[in-house]
């Protein structure tokens, strides 16, 4: 399925995909530019996801890349982002380079039709979904999840299936459709959130 029209903001972890599957599923969407949210652009099983790799396959398929995990990724160097060694999403959504990071992306698919690149291939186990489109959803015109060959979930559908995650009813009596998905946000991104081992330091966490 090719979307087309308004949709500017698609996403898609790498995996364990080849290159030429990589491209095949960018290049069906008419993906113009890779936005790479990956704290640490590497990949150890998948080395041609590696920041100098990527971008090298990237310029010869016409694909504009660009690095954003500095302002965009879930591993900070920032102490006041973690509580108790962990990362607090809701703490890191208010740095100011977070927020810049967002303006650059809402800005970025006026011109071009932009994927959010991380690793993991469910939108739901990355911060990509539970921590930087959460911010754009409202915003940046319809986002789109890339799957797999001809599988596409929208947020909608996302944010759906984060609830059933989550073990929350689409309905409440108390709580609107709205603020359940908020908390739902907020219960995926404790339990995805990156946690420093013993021996790090925050400054290592990148």
């Amino acid at each position: 399925m090719k979307i087309s029209g308004e949709a500017r903001l698609f996403t898609i972890g790498h995996s364990t995909y080849s290159s030429e599957k990589f491209l095949s599923l960018i290049q069906s969407q008419n993906i113009t530019a890779i936005a790479d949210v990956r704290s640490r652009p590497y990949s150890r099983f998948s080395p041609h996801f590696n920041q100098n790799n990527l971008a090298k396959s990237l310029r010869t398929a016409q694909i504009h890349y660009v690095f954003l995990g500095l302002e965009l990724g879930a591993r900070r160097t920032e102490p006041e982002c973690y509580v108790n060694g962990k990362a607090r999403y809701d703490l890191i959504a208010k740095l100011p380079m977070f927020k810049q990071g967002l303006d650059r992306i809402r800005r970025g698919i006026k011109s071009f039709r932009v994927a959010l690149l991380c690793a993991e291939k469910d939108p739901l186990a990355c911060h990509r979904t539970i921590l930087v489109t959460r911010h754009l959803r409202n915003d940046a015109g319809p986002v789109i999840h890339i799957l797999g060959e001809d599988e596409l979930e929208f947020q909608e559908d996302a944010e759906t299936r984060l609830l059933q995650l989550c073990g929350m009813q689409a309905e409440d009596l108390f709580r609107s459709r709205d603020e359940l998905i908020e908390n739902a946000y907020d219960i995926q991104g404790e339990r995805i959130a990156f946690s420093l081992q013993p021996e790090d330091s925050v400054e290592d966490s990148i």
